[in-house]
């Protein structure tokens, strides 16, 4: 069967009132860049649905990416018919032939009569249409009403009837860049690169900043986060990941802090340096990997005093997930393998045996006050590298001057 157009529906995107033009508009957008390389493509878009005409494209290869794109609930592929009951039976028998060759042995009919003026009632017309396959195929096809094979959808309207018969799920969610900015902490783990995604899911355009030690940490961890940024890529129109030089300030904490604070007091630092660096960015709110009690600085006690050095809003998006959870969803949209490679990350770095899990905001504040960090948060915010990242391709651009 020759299908002609993939038929987009929104899902989440329904609920939304005045707003649901922009959001929709931001779909678009970010479909026609993820399909860029299918020059042939021809889109129309409408309140309720979105159309894209294939015109020759791979349908396959057009599908495939389209499951990489925010805000889809669901697609199908279609063709696209005059109302009309011939047609209809003609193309509905296709689309049954299709699944015979393919292996199936049971169908159903599903019509969804939204022009109400056509002659026939729903049930009429699944009737007439499911008949049509019986005596054509022979038989060869037995109907299944409750779990069949394939599902031969008939979507009835004024100027066309569309004929479907191959449905994918989309992630869901919102499109990318309809919810503001966030600066994302990524580090080299599992965590934070899902929660990333989650972030995107809503809608949100993540930028990420990385704190990287040399030569305490390796090129090669370097470069485990910059791929890690390349695959979160294929989910948005492009990514932006900060590189801050934090070696000073950690040889500083190791040697001035006690060794039990010394991780509470070193995320406290990259707080604040993410903090000042969002504002520069316009982002509005801070959002990390952390799930509560993983680790010592994941502790509620924990997360009260490290979030005391910003005002910014800062989400957590895996924090009620177990590590399991967290893994199965990183698998799945492909950073697993990066993250497990085994180069270490500035926060397994000085790691001591015992850090509290219950720090005080007194003894931070008297720890740090015995120590001028601010000449070193300002070197490091002012060597901040920026790498970025697009669909189909990545530049480089350094220093804090070319970024605003």
């Amino acid at each position: 069967m020759k299908y002609d157009l993939i038929l987009i529906r929104y899902g989440e995107l329904t609920t939304k009132g005045k707003n649901r033009k922009k959001f929709i508009t931001f779909l678009r957008e970010n479909i026609s860049v993820k399909l860029k390389k299918f020059s042939h493509l021809k889109y129309e878009s409408t309140r309720d649905r979105m159309y894209i005409f294939l015109n020759g494209e791979n349908q396959t290869d057009v599908m495939n990416a389209l499951e990489e794109v925010f805000g889809i609930h669901k697609f199908d592929l279609a063709v696209r018919t005059v109302t009309d009951l011939q047609s209809m039976k003609e193309h509905v028998l296709e689309a049954a032939k299709e699944a015979l060759k393919n292996g199936k042995k049971t169908f159903k009919i599903s019509v969804h009569r939204a022009y109400k003026e056509f002659p026939l009632d729903t049930f009429a017309l699944q009737q007439q249409l499911g008949a049509h396959v019986l005596i054509q195929l022979d038989g060869a096809l037995q109907v299944d009403v409750k779990n069949p094979n394939v599902n031969i959808k008939v979507e009835v309207r004024p100027d066309f009837t569309y004929v479907m018969c191959q449905q994918r799920n989309g992630l869901g969610g919102y499109p990318v860049g309809v919810g503001g900015k966030s600066l994302l902490l990524l580090s080299g783990g599992i965590d934070s690169p899902v929660a990333a995604y989650l972030m995107m899911k809503r809608g949100v355009n993540v930028e990420c900043i990385h704190f990287h030690s040399p030569p305490f940490t390796s090129e090669r961890a370097k470069e485990k986060v910059i791929d890690l940024v390349k695959i979160l890529t294929k989910y948005n129109r492009q990514m932006k990941l900060h590189l801050v030089p934090f070696t000073e300030i950690q040889k500083a904490i190791h040697k001035e802090i006690p060794a039990n604070y010394t991780m509470t007091i070193m995320r406290r630092m990259m707080l604040r340096i993410a903090t000042e660096f969002a504002r520069k960015r316009k982002a509005l709110v801070l959002s990390t990997g952390e799930s509560l009690g993983q680790v010592a600085s994941q502790t509620v006690d924990s997360m009260y005093v490290i979030n005391e050095v910003t005002d910014l809003p800062v989400l957590r998006p895996v924090i009620a997930m177990d590590k399991l959870e967290i893994i199965d969803l990183s698998i799945k949209i492909g950073t697993y393998e990066t993250s497990i490679r085994p180069y270490e990350d500035c926060c397994t770095i000085f790691l001591p045996d015992h850090p509290t899990t219950r720090p005080k905001r007194e003894k931070c504040a008297w720890f740090e006050s015995k120590f001028d960090f601010k000449p070193l948060l300002h070197q490091a915010v002012q060597g901040i590298e920026t790498l970025t990242f697009k669909q189909n391709e990545s530049t480089n651009v350094n220093g804090l001057d070319n970024l605003l």
